[in-house]
């Protein structure tokens, strides 16, 4: 039911250390910049990716990609297009359920 891993969202303290952060990626393991903001920033590191968020705009999480999306609930269009629903399992780890594109 559900596919591929498509990302982890590590949280960060704040604007400052999301800026930080990304740079000490960056710099550390030469990952390319997919998309940032001043709330979060998405990295890929060949066939990993990687969100940074600002927990008090968007959870931390863990993101799968599902054929059978629909059946968790209603999917919300993010800005990027993709289509996806926030569950949280029982002890309170929020999932992220992508639609497949």
């Amino acid at each position: 039911m559900l596919d591929p891993i498509d990302h982890i969202a590590i949280p960060v303290r704040n604007k400052d250390s999301l800026k930080a952060t990304v740079d000490w990626y960056l710099s550390t393991f030469k990952c390319e910049v997919e998309y940032q903001d001043d709330t979060w920033a998405f990295l890929r590191f060949g066939n990993i990716k990687l969100a940074f968020v600002i927990p008090e705009q968007h959870p931390a999480h863990i993101a799968f990609v599902s054929a059978k999306a629909e059946e968790f609930g209603t999917l919300k269009t993010h800005r990027d297009g993709t289509r996806s629903i926030y569950v949280d399992d029982p002890s309170g780890n929020t999932i992220e359920i992508m639609a497949e594109n």
